[in-house]
């Protein structure tokens, strides 16, 4: 798949691109990424991308010119996503939906807002990692590369253990352990290392759903177990 990136910090990506499941999946011809400098897209001396906001007001609001020539160029065949606080919050199938699909394009927004039109009528959808604020597109549109790359068949050495993962058409995952069987008095489960496969199974699936019930607790609020 190709997966193009729209910024005004293309140098932001490098790093990070280039080492783990998003380098391995690239250089195994598995995706391809296309970093697009924002401000290439502009045509004053200044390379401006943003402007005082109509209404008056604090901060800048990124012109929607830019992401819309920048778009122009890319002639993208996929998702046109805007990273956005206002965006529904991303999910794994989110990330399943966007590694089954030949095309994937990504805006990053950065000072105080991006122009409105842009969310209306380039991008197809907006997406957010949370209830918070970042100061840029650029942290979120990483997470959202990484979620789907390392879901491609062949981007990681183990496949099958993406499909163990939390929220793998299931709450959370059981926790992990790993040798030694005792460090510094803590054990590990006796049930993991009883060779019975069939209640390692159980197990793991009665300790995802109690995460992930203690996980709603806690976000919603609620400190009660009615199970105890």
């Amino acid at each position: 798949m190709r997966i193009n990136v729209v910024t005004i910090f293309p140098e932001f990506f490098a790093a990070p691109l280039a080492i783990s499941i998003p380098a391995r999946a690239a250089a195994a011809g598995l995706v391809e990424y296309r970093i697009v400098d924002l401000r290439d897209h502009t045509h004053d001396r200044h390379r401006t991308v943003d402007d005082y906001p109509y209404g008056g007001g604090a901060g800048m609001v990124m012109k929607p010119e830019p992401f819309f020539e920048a778009v122009d160029m890319l002639a993208p065949t996929g998702p046109i996503v805007l990273m956005s606080a206002r965006g529904r919050r991303f999910a794994q199938p989110d990330a399943v939906r966007f590694a089954a699909v030949p095309e994937l394009t990504i805006l990053c927004g950065h000072y105080k807002d991006v122009d409105q039109r842009v969310a209306e009528h380039l991008a197809t959808e907006e997406l957010s990692l949370g209830d918070f604020v970042l100061s840029g597109g650029e942290p979120a549109a990483l997470a959202v590369i990484d979620a789907t790359v390392r879901l491609l068949p062949g981007a990681m050495s183990d496949h099958a253990s993406a499909f163990g993962d939390s929220y793998w058409e299931r709450g959370l995952s059981a926790p992990s352990y790993t040798r030694p069987p005792e460090f510094r008095g803590h054990t590990v489960p006796e049930v993991l290392l009883s060779g019975d496969h069939g209640k390692i199974a159980k197990w793991r699936i009665l300790e995802g759903e109690r995460l992930t019930r203690e996980r709603d607790r806690r976000q919603n609020g609620r400190d009660d177990d009615p199970e105890v």
